[in-house]
């Protein structure tokens, strides 16, 4: 049996990947839960949506990565923190043209577990400015 951090890490690199649901579901219970106080994410209350929005996602942002900074699990409380830097390009499709802009932008995932399974997710994000870097506000 895989421990939460090592659960936690194979979701996050599918999830960031755009592996959508179909990879994404075999590390979360199926009603799995989202949140975010990002303006993007606001209809997002599922991980389902959330990772498939994240595929989706990629597909605008055609050469987008990402880099972890910190990764911490906190058995006391059975979660585990993700603080990465995502950057991409606005390059194909999205909410306008492509603006060729790119964005740099830091995020925070905390993942709950119950059962060995990610059973909710918050992302902290200032989506705003990420946005405005790519050019769509």
């Amino acid at each position: 049996m895989s421990s939460i951090t090592e659960i936690a890490q194979t979701f996050f690199a599918a999830c960031e990947a755009g592996k959508g649901w179909s990879v994404c579901r075999e590390y979360c219970s199926p009603d799995a839960t989202f949140a975010a106080q990002a303006e993007p994410l606001a209809e997002v209350t599922t991980l389902q949506q959330y990772t498939d929005w994240m595929q989706g996602l990629m597909t605008v942002l055609t050469d987008a990565t990402y880099e972890v900074k910190s990764f911490a699990t906190d058995a006391a409380r059975n979660n585990v923190c993700a603080y990465g830097v995502f950057t991409g390009t606005h390059l194909a499709g999205g909410p306008c043209p492509p603006t060729g802009k790119r964005t740099v932008t830091d995020y925070v995932y905390v993942m709950q577990f119950a059962d060995g399974k990610i059973t909710h997710m918050t992302k902290i994000w200032n989506s705003g400015v990420a946005l405005k870097q790519l050019g769509w506000v």
